[in-house]
């Protein structure tokens, strides 16, 4: 496939000392004040640090872990977390404190600090969207979700809500399944609306086509991390390479309150 008609540079998230395992983009709290990363599997020999809500884990462990997770971020009086459903919803969250759960969405919007947005992952992209002092949006970006556009809702939905210009808004695609691990059919390449040549099955990196729908809509500041869920299984969550018994990420995005 082609280019993206913008410039895109690599950006990989760095990991952090300690617990829970995080991976961060240190120029993200540097230079645009937001905190933004993912979870890694971590080094417990059973299911890790699996934060998948929807799964046959004990759901007294899995919360433990959320609870772990939470303490890690003590800027923040709220998470926002969704039941994900591979669509095109995305939600906004507004100032409070606890959990924000709704049903049924992939991506959320902020512009209040101290409110931490989460979407789990184990293949599907994490896409981070910021406009710096303003407002954030993180959505969960499978095939599907791309072929219906959440790239697009979420960052129409982020300039209504801080009354921004494109121009200011910058973009990450995180940690996820790279290109040569990601085999494919016509559905989804049809879908993504990139041409396969020769006979199927094809290998598509769904990075570079969110880079490519950002540059359509105008982004000016597009990064994609190198770091591939399904290479990396020692260090993040796969749904594919695992045969679908993996756990899940979560990606996480967010302005520190005061």
């Amino acid at each position: 496939m082609g280019k993206a008609g913008g410039a895109t540079t690599t950006a990989d998230e760095e990991a952090l000392p300690g617990s829970p395992p995080r991976f961060e983009l240190g120029s993200w709290r540097g230079d645009l004040g937001v905190v933004a990363g993912i979870t890694g599997r971590g080094d417990d020999p059973g299911r890790g640090f699996d934060l998948g809500l929807w799964s046959d884990a004990p759901i007294g462990d899995v919360m433990g872990r959320w609870r772990l997770f939470r303490r890690a971020f003590p800027g923040f009086s709220a998470v926002a977390l969704g039941h994900q459903i591979h669509g095109t919803a995305v939600a906004s969250a507004g100032p409070s404190e606890g959990w924000i759960q709704v049903e049924g969405v992939d991506g959320w919007v902020t512009t209040a600090p101290g409110v931490l947005l989460t979407v789990t992952v184990a293949d599907c992209i994490p896409v981070y969207l910021a406009v710096p002092g303003k407002g954030v949006a993180l959505l969960h970006a499978g095939w599907r979700g791309t072929a219906g556009g959440i790239l697009g809702r979420g960052v129409e939905r982020l300039l209504v809500e801080t009354g921004a210009s494109i121009t200011e808004v910058a973009m990450h695609c995180g940690v996820g399944i790279c290109g040569s691990c990601y085999e494919v059919g016509s559905e989804v390449m049809s879908g993504c609306s990139v041409p396969g040549e020769g006979p199927g099955p094809w290998h598509l990196d769904l990075r570079r086509v969110l880079a490519e729908q950002g540059a359509e809509l105008g982004l000016k500041r597009v990064t994609l991390s190198s770091l591939c869920s399904a290479h990396n299984r020692p260090t993040f969550y796969s749904h594919r390479a695992s045969g679908g018994s993996d756990g899940r990420m979560v990606a996480y995005l967010g302005m520190p309150g005061l």
